[in-house]
C-alpha cells in the first residue's frame, strides 16, 4: 500500500541525518506482517532475492529490460556515472560508530550497494547518469500489535535532465512496477515463514 510522504519523514530515522539532500520519492507500507526481530530477514530477502522482475507479468519485464536497454544505448549505467566516480558513497557520510557497523546482506544479484545496517533500519544506494538513489527499509509497528516492513525510494536526480526522466518514469512506477513488486515481495515473505520457496502464477 503506498503511504504519504510523512509515514517516513515523521520517523526519527538515521537516513534523515545522512541524506537531508534526498528527496523522498516514495513510501511503500510491505507486506510483511511479522515480530519484532524479524526485520533482518526482510533486508536478507530483498537483497538475495531474485525473482524479480522474471516473476513479474510479462508487461512489467517489457518497461524493466527496455529500461536497462535505453540505458545501455545512452551509457546511463557506466562505471563513471556511479558510486565514486560521479557522486561520492553516502558512506562517507557516515558517523565513526555507523561505519563501524555492519551494512548488511550483500549480493551480486542485486543492484544496490548498501550504506548500513541497525535493528530497524536499512539502506542501500545506487548512483547512474540519470539519479543517485536510496533504498531505505524500516520495520515499523503496525495496528495490529506485530510489526511490518516499510520501503521508502530517496532520490537526488542528475540535473535536469535526472528530473525529467524521473517525471518521465513516474507512471510505470507507480502502476506497474511497484504493484508487481509488491505482489512478489509478498509471495517470498509468505514462503519464507513456511520454509518454501515462493510460488509464482
Amino acid at each position: 500500500m503506498k503511504l504519504p510522504k510523512s509515514a517516513h519523514t515523521s520517523r526519527p530515522w538515521r537516513i534523515h541525518e545522512i541524506a537531508p539532500d534526498f528527496r523522498v520519492e516514495d513510501v511503500w507500507a510491505l507486506p510483511t506482517p511479522g515480530g519484532p526481530d524479524d526485520f533482518p530477514r526482510l533486508v536478507e530477502q530483498t537483497v538475495s532475492g531474485d525473482n524479480f522482475p522474471e516473476g513479474a507479468p510479462l508487461l512489467v519485464r517489457v518497461v524493466w529490460a527496455a529500461r536497462w536497454k535505453i540505458g545501455s544505448v545512452f551509457g546511463w549505467d557506466r562505471p563513471k556515472s556511479g558510486l565514486g566516480t560521479r557522486v561520492a558513497s553516502l558512506r562517507d557520510r557516515l558517523s565513526d560508530e555507523m561505519r563501524d557497523a555492519p551494512r548488511g546482506p550483500e549480493s551480486a544479484g542485486f543492484p544496490l550497494t548498501p550504506v548500513y545496517l541497525l535493528k530497524d533500519e536499512w539502506a542501500a544506494e545506487l548512483a547512474n547518469g540519470t539519479v543517485h538513489t536510496i533504498m531505505h527499509l524500516g520495520w515499523v509497528p503496525d495496528e495490529s500489535g506485530g510489526y511490518r516492513g516499510r520501503m521508502t525510494v530517496l532520490v537526488k536526480p542528475n540535473g535536469r535532465f535526472g528530473a525529467v526522466y524521473m517525471a518521465a518514469i513516474k507512471p510505470f512506477r507507480l502502476w506497474l512496477v511497484y504493484p508487481a513488486l509488491m505482489r512478489e515481495i509478498e509471495r517470498s515473505w509468505r514462503a519464507g515463514a513456511a520454509g518454501q520457496p515462493p510460488v509464482h502464477s
